[in-house]
C-alpha cells in the first residue's frame, strides 16, 4: 500500500504531525514500536508553558511561540489542560529582583492577549503562597498551565485517526530504502508499504534512525536526561512553585496526584536513549532543591515514585546541558523521496512544529499546506468551563462518585457521553479493577486509544497505577489479558 507520508515515532511530535497531515488530506501511516508517549512524551514536567527561564538565554522567538501555543492549547483541551499559578520566591536568589521583574514583564508582553492571569508581585495577603516557605514574603506570581502529557499525545493520534490516518502501535520500522520516487519500508508486523515521504520523529533515536537509513544529517542531537520525583504533599493549595537554585537552574514543585507534590527537573547529559533512569544523585539534588525553600523537609526516603525521560535536544554547541536550546530544527533531505527529521521540540510547541513541518514538506511533495489546527479542539475538548462540565457529568451519571467523576471528566471530556451512552447504574460499568477503573473504561482504552498492556492503561492513559496495591495491580493484569 502506498501512503503520502510515513511517520516513524508516536511521541508528541509524530502524533501532532500525523494530525496536521491527515487534516490536510494526506494519506498518513504512523508507526510506533512501543506505546504512544512511551518515552520522553510521558516523562515531561507536565507543563504547557512559555519557558520563563529561556529568556535568560535570549530565546525570545521560542518563548513568544510557546506562549501563543499555550493560549491555543488551554482553549483546545480544557479537560486535560488547566491554568496553574506559579509562585517565584525571591529567596536564595541568584538573580537580582529587578532582573526577575523585568523578565516577567517581558513574559507577559510576549504572551500578547491572553486569558491567563498576568504576573504580579507577592502581597502581604498572599499567606497561602508564603506560609510554606522558609524565607520572607518577597517574590512574584505568574501563570502557566498543567497538562496530562500522555493523554495529549494520545488525543493527537485519535484526531489523526478520525481523519483517516493509519496509526499502528507496537509496530516498528524494520528497514526502509529509497527506490525511485518512493520509500520502500518493511514493518515489524510483516507488512511492506511505500510512501512518497517520510518523517523521522523518533525522538532520542532520531540519529540512530538516520544511521539505519544511510542518511548523513547536518544537524546533531544532544541527549539530556530530565528526572522527577514525587513526595507527600509539601504544602496546601493548588498553586505551584518555581525555585531558583545556586547553580542558576530552576526546579518546579507542582501539585500532583492525590495530594502529592511533583518535583523536577534535572539536566544530565547521557550517552544513549536507554539511559532514562533516575540516579541517587538526582534524587538528592531534587530533595535539596526544595529543602532550601520549604519549611517542610524531604529526604530520599520520602520519595514515592519517579520518572525520567531523555530529551533529544538540538545540538547548538552549548557547553552546559541547562543552556542547550529548547527550540527545534526541522531538517529536510530531498536526495530522492523526501525525508524530514525532527531535532528537539517540546510538548507546548508540538502543534506549531507540525504546522511548520507541513510547510516544509509541501513544496517537494507537491501539496498545498495551510494552517488547519490553530483553532481546532482536541477530542473531548468541546466542553464549557471545566467546573461547569464536571457538574453536568455528576448530574448525568451520579453513580460515578466524586473522585471517579472528576478523574474521568478530566481524562475524556465530552467523549464521556459516547463511552457511557446508555449507562444508568454502577453495575453497567462492568467489573471493578480498583482505583475507580472499570471494565467499560478499560475496553475503551483498548479499542479507541491503542492500549495494549496493563502499563499502557495504568501508567500512561491514566495514573491509576500509582494508587493500586500490588494485589490490585496483579488482578488487573490478569483481567486485562482476559479482555483481549
Amino acid at each position: 500500500m502506498t501512503y503520502d507520508l510515513l511517520i516513524v515515532g508516536g511521541g508528541i511530535n509524530g502524533c501532532a504531525i500525523a494530525r496536521e497531515a491527515s487534516l490536510l488530506g494526506l494519506k498518513v501511516l504512523l508507526v510506533e514500536r512501543d506505546d504512544l508517549a512511551a518515552h520522553t512524551s510521558s516523562a515531561s514536567t507536565k507543563l504547557i508553558h512559555g519557558g520563563l527561564r529561556y529568556l535568560e538565554y535570549y530565546e525570545f522567538k521560542l518563548v513568544a511561540e510557546a506562549l501563543r501555543e499555550r493560549e491555543r492549547l488551554v482553549k483546545a483541551a480544557p479537560h486535560i489542560i488547566h491554568p496553574l499559578r506559579f509562585v517565584l520566591p525571591h529567596e536564595n536568589a541568584v538573580r537580582p529582583w529587578w532582573m526577575v521583574r523585568l523578565g516577567l514583564y517581558l513574559y507577559d508582553f510576549l504572551g500578547g492577549k491572553m486569558t491567563l492571569a498576568r504576573s504580579r508581585g507577592l502581597r502581604k495577603t498572599d499567606t497561602a503562597f508564603t506560609a510554606p516557605l522558609k524565607g520572607g514574603s518577597k517574590g512574584f506570581v505568574y501563570s502557566d498551565a498543567f497538562v496530562d502529557d500522555s493523554r495529549l499525545t494520545v488525543l493527537n493520534a485519535m484526531d489523526a485517526a478520525a481523519n483517516g490516518a493509519d496509526v499502528r502501535v507496537g509496530v516498528a520500522l524494520d528497514s526502509a530504502r529509497r527506490e525511485g520516487d518512493l520509500w520502500q519500508a518493511h514493518l515489524s508486523d510483516g507488512s511492506s508499504v511505500t510512501a512518497r515521504g517520510m518523517v523521522n520523529a523518533a525522538g532520542p533515536w532520531v540519529a540512530q534512525l538516520l544511521g539505519r537509513l544511510g542518511v548523513n544529517a547536518a544537524s546533531g542531537v544532544r541527549l539530556v536526561k530530565g528526572s522527577h520525583i514525587v513526595v507527600p504533599r509539601l504544602y496546601d493549595g493548588d498553586h505551584a512553585y518555581i525555585l531558583q537554585q545556586p547553580d542558576r537552574r530552576i526546579v518546579f514543585a507542582i501539585p500532583y496526584q492525590d495530594g502529592s507534590t511533583e518535583i523536577g527537573t534535572t539536566d544530565v547529559p547521557v550517552d544513549k536513549p536507554e539511559d532514562a533512569v533516575i540516579d541517587q544523585d538526582e534524587i538528592s539534588y531534587l530533595c535539596n532543591a526544595v529543602n532550601r525553600h520549604f519549611i517542610k523537609q524531604v529526604t530520599p526516603a520520602d520519595v514515592t515514585s519517579t520518572w525520567s525521560g531523555v530529551r533529544p535536544l538540538y545540538d547548538d554547541g552549548a557547553s552546559e546541558a541547562k543552556a542547550v536550546t529548547r527550540d527545534y530544527v526541522l531538517e529536510l533531505d530531498t536526495n530522492g523521496p523526501t525525508l524530514l527529521s525532527i531535532f528537539g521540540g517540546k510538548i507546548t510547541t508540538a502543534r506549531h512544529l507540525a504546522e511548520e513541518a507541513m510547510a516544509k514538506l509541501a513544496g517537494p511533495m507537491g501539496f498545498a499546506a495551510h494552517p488547519v489546527t490553530r483553532a481546532r479542539v482536541f477530542p473531548g475538548g468541546a466542553i464549557t468551563e471545566f467546573r461547569a462540565f464536571l457538574d453536568q457529568v455528576r448530574a448525568t451519571w451520579p453513580f460515578l462518585g466524586e473522585a471517579r467523576s472528576e478523574r474521568m471528566a478530566h481524562a475524556y471530556g465530552a467523549m464521556l457521553a459516547e463511552m457511557l451512552a446508555g449507562v444508568t447504574r454502577t453495575a453497567e460499568l462492568g467489573a471493578e479493577f480498583g482505583g475507580g477503573l472499570t471494565e467499560i473504561e478499560a475496553r475503551w482504552l483498548r479499542t479507541r486509544e491503542w492500549a495494549r498492556s496493563a502499563d499502557d492503561v495504568l501508567l500512561r492513559r491514566s495514573k491509576i497505577g500509582l494508587h493500586l496495591s500490588d494485589a490490585e495491580r496483579t488482578a488487573f493484569v490478569a483481567a486485562w489479558d482476559a479482555l483481549a
